[in-house]
C-alpha cells in the first residue's frame, strides 16, 4: 500500500514539472519571437543601389589628354566608374585606365609622349601616317592585352570605312581597335580588322554615349572635347582643312550623343593644338576644372535610386550596335 502511495506521488510531481517546463518552454519561445520581430523593426531598410556610372569620352587627338584630368577627379571624390566608352584617344585614354594604370601614371605617360610616338609618316595613297607604332606603345603601357583582363569594363568604337557603320569592341585584343578608333582619315592609313577596314570612331560616335547606355550604364558622364582647328584666317595646310571640317560635321551631329548623356562635360581646350602634347599638365588641369564644375551634378546620382536611373536609360534606349571581336 506505502509503495502504491509513494508511486502515486511521484506520478503527481513529475505531471506537475512536466506542465512547468512546457509553461517556461512557451514564455522563452514568446520572447524569441518578441526579439526577432523588434529586431526586424529596428533593423536599417537596405539602401538602394548607387546607379552604375558610366564616362564616355570623345575624341581630339592631344586635347585627349583631358580626360586624365576628368578621370583623376573622379577617383579623387570616390565617384565609382563601372563602365568606360571611347572614341579616338579616348580609347587609347579609357584602355590604359580600364587596364589599371593611375591617373598619376598616365599623367607621366602623357607628359613623355609626341606624336611619334604613336605614328610615323609614310608614303601611301591612304594617308601621310601609319599609327602602327601605337601597338608598341600600348604594349610597354597596358597592364593587360584584352578586353577581357580590364578592371573595368571597356567600349572602343571605330567607323566601318566601306559601309560607314560605326562598331564597338568590346573583347578580343585591345590593340588594333584602338588603332581603328584613332586612324583620323586622310592623316593615318585604316586598320584592318578581319578583313573589314577601320577609321577613326568620331565619324560614327563623336562622343560614345548611346553605346555607353547599352553596355549598361545607368548615368552617362559624356566629355567632349570641343575645339576649333581654324585659326581665323587661311587654313595653314591639309590638316587643317581636315580637322575643322570634322569639327563643323560634330557641332552638327552632335544632338546623336547628347540626348543619351545625363550630364555633359566640355573642358576648354580651345586654345590647345591637335598635337600639343607638350601642354600635358595645362590639358590636365582643364580636364579637372570641368570636371569639378560638374560634380554637384554627378554627386546627385549618387543618392538616386538605381530604379529611377534604369527609367531613364529605358527612354533612350536604342538599337544596339553590332560588337565586333577583335581576333
Amino acid at each position: 500500500m506505502q509503495e502504491k502511495v509513494l508511486g502515486s506521488g511521484y506520478l503527481l510531481a513529475r505531471k506537475k514539472w512536466g506542465s512547468a517546463v512546457k509553461r517556461l518552454g512557451k514564455i522563452i519561445r514568446s520572447v524569441q519571437a518578441f526579439g526577432r520581430e523588434l529586431s526586424r523593426k529596428s533593423a536599417p531598410s537596405a539602401a538602394p543601389r548607387v546607379p552604375a556610372i558610366g564616362v564616355a569620352l570623345g575624341g581630339g587627338f592631344a586635347r585627349g589628354i583631358a580626360h586624365i584630368g576628368v578621370l583623376k577627379v573622379l577617383e579623387q571624390e570616390r565617384i565609382p566608374v563601372r563602365v568606360i566608352t571611347g572614341t579616338s584617344v579616348g580609347a587609347l585614354i579609357g584602355a590604359c585606365y580600364c587596364s589599371g594604370l593611375t591617373p598619376a601614371e598616365m599623367e607621366e605617360v602623357a607628359r613623355n609622349s609626341r606624336f611619334t610616338t604613336f605614328a610615323r609618316w609614310t608614303l601611301s595613297r591612304y594617308g601621310f601616317a601609319s599609327n602602327d607604332r601605337m601597338v608598341e606603345f600600348l604594349t610597354r603601357t597596358l597592364k593587360c592585352k584584352t578586353f577581357e583582363e580590364l578592371r573595368i569594363p571597356l567600349g572602343v568604337t571605330a567607323t566601318d570605312f566601306n559601309t560607314g557603320r560605326g562598331e564597338v569592341f568590346h573583347s578580343g585584343s585591345i590593340m588594333d581597335p584602338v588603332r581603328a578608333s584613332c586612324a583620323y582619315p586622310g592623316m593615318f592609313l585604316p586598320v584592318e580588322i578581319r578583313g573589314r577596314y577601320f577609321i577613326d570612331g568620331m565619324l560614327s560616335y563623336p562622343v560614345p554615349a548611346r553605346p555607353l547606355r547599352e553596355m549598361g550604364a545607368d548615368r552617362v558622364l559624356a566629355v567632349h572635347l570641343k575645339g576649333s582647328w581654324a585659326t581665323g584666317g587661311v587654313p595653314r595646310h591639309l590638316f587643317d582643312v581636315i580637322g575643322q571640317s570634322f569639327a563643323i560635321a560634330q557641332d552638327a551631329m552632335s544632338s546623336l550623343w547628347r540626348d543619351a548623356a545625363d550630364v555633359v562635360v566640355e573642358p576648354d581646350v580651345g586654345g590647345f593644338g591637335y598635337d600639343d602634347f607638350k601642354r600635358a599638365r595645362e590639358l590636365i588641369k582643364v580636364g579637372e576644372a570641368a570636371m569639378r564644375a560638374a560634380l554637384p551634378e554627378v554627386r546627385k546620382w549618387m543618392a538616386t535610386p538605381a530604379e529611377t536611373a534604369d527609367e531613364t536609360s529605358k527612354s533612350s534606349a536604342v538599337t544596339r550596335p553590332a560588337a565586333m571581336p577583335a581576333d
